[in-house]
């Protein structure tokens, strides 16, 4: 039975949502609610019915979970940035092990046990990247799933050093009239204290004076890059860079490699918890210094060359250009020569490969072409090491893996975003 269009009715969450709404069920109707927490009774008005499920809106909290903090931040549940700021440290982490369980357990048919998420080491000013849009003077983030931007004087999950360079960009940006500006990032190298923000414009507009004062206006603002935007469409970056002021990129340090930072390239926006996940990955490689490792999807070269350290040669596809040459960049960079990075789509590069003793997996978040599993699956390397951003999309690819004679050992998540409902889980896969 489905409620009717603004009825008001009183109901118990049982669950979180992907995009952490509350999840609960009304005579046998699934409706999200924004805002709510398991464990919580609640009066709504439902504001949206479809066919299998609908939406409400909190009207007043009957029941709280004991589990709900005050949110720090006066424009969450308006910004679409995080999700779970209202939610105690300890069951965000708890909530995250849980939805990789779920995950593997209904799309995968995967009875494992999963290890509880790793905390991240700072809950908060723990992001090394903020995208900004910016309209009218304003500059701030996007409510959920809209394109109506929500002015914000500072982000709570903002790095320090990213943070001081956002309030010297709105300052200037207030003053500004500028018609063609759309967005601004900012990239913060939290080892090595270096910013570069890229100025995001629609069409090649001169910009160099706005440039300028932004690149006066801090010491650790090393460049001012314009990306070139043409026409208008959902998609933030345009394909042209062009260096305006200072440098054009930045140097960042993890796990005591030195890596370039630039406007299109990749870097792990929580690095020292991307450290501990890296580190647990190379370890359960158990590398004897023999092995040939595929690192696939390998982006800037991170990982690979910290696998290079420790086993014979690597192996490195990514079918980004640009990241591709940062990779050989970073390479030369640390003085690291048994890695080799080609340009090209993994389920194309892995079958010129002749054998392989480890592989890498680490996909964006649609997960493994299946021929590019498949592939994988005909070369038998003893060890897999699969990474991922999206636990339904890892669910049905260690499915396949494990039909094609691979067993799962361990589950691991890391809390990457904390804050926010993303998830990042480790996983060992062994031959049988």
């Amino acid at each position: 039975m489905k409620p009717s269009f603004q009825e008001v009715i009183s109901l118990s969450i049982q669950r979180l949502g992907i995009h952490g709404e509350g999840v609960g069920s009304w005579e046998g109707f699934t409706l999200f609610v924004e805002g709510a927490l398991p464990g919580e009774r609640v009066r709504v008005q439902v504001y949206d019915v479809r066919r299998n499920y609908g939406r409400a809106r909190v009207l007043e909290y009957i029941e709280t979970s004991p589990h709900r903090i005050y949110p720090p931040c006066p424009v969450f549940g308006r910004c679409g940035g995080c999700q779970l700021m209202h939610l105690d440290y300890t069951r965000q982490l708890e909530t995250k092990s849980e939805r990789v369980k779920d995950a593997l357990q209904r799309i995968g048919k995967i009875e494992v046990d999963v290890l509880p998420c790793v905390p991240s080491p700072s809950p908060f000013s723990y992001r090394n990247k903020i995208q900004l849009p910016y309209s009218d003077s304003r500059l701030g983030l996007y409510a959920f799933n809209s394109h109506d931007l929500v002015e914000i004087d500072r982000c709570y999950i903002h790095c320090p050093l990213g943070e001081r360079a956002f309030q010297k960009i709105r300052k200037i940006l207030q003053k500004s009239s500028c018609k063609t500006l759309r967005y601004v990032l900012i990239k913060t190298a939290i080892a090595t204290h270096q910013v570069l923000v890229i100025l995001v414009t629609e069409g090649a507009s001169k910009i160099d004076s706005i440039a300028e004062e932004i690149k006066d206006s801090m010491p650790e603002i090393r460049g001012v890059v314009q990306n070139i935007k043409e026409g208008r469409s959902n998609v933030v970056l345009g394909k042209t860079y062009r260096t305006l002021r200072g440098e054009g990129g930045i140097r960042d340090s993890i796990c005591g490699l030195t890596f370039k930072v630039s406007p299109a390239s990749f870097f792990q926006v929580n690095p020292s918890q991307a450290e501990q996940l890296y580190r647990t990955a190379i370890h359960w490689c158990g590398l004897k210094g023999t092995e040939v490792v595929l690192d696939a999807y390998c982006g800037v070269g991170t990982l690979s060359l910290m696998l290079a350290q420790k086993a014979l040669r690597v192996l490195g596809v990514e079918a980004v250009k640009e990241a591709v040459e940062d990779a050989k960049e970073n390479a030369s960079l640390n003085g690291i020569v048994n890695v080799d990075f080609t340009w090209a789509l993994a389920e194309d590069f892995i079958q010129t490969i002749p054998t392989i003793d480890v592989a890498i997996i680490n996909p964006p978040r649609k997960g493994c072409e299946i021929n590019f599993l498949n592939q994988l699956v005909g070369l038998k390397p003893q060890c897999l090491i699969y990474i991922s951003c999206d636990p339904a999309t890892l669910a049905r690819d260690l499915a396949m893996l494990q039909a094609g004679g691979y067993r799962v050992d361990k589950v691991q998540p890391f809390d990457m975003f904390p804050q926010t409902m993303h998830v990042e889980t480790l996983v060992k896969l062994e031959i049988l």
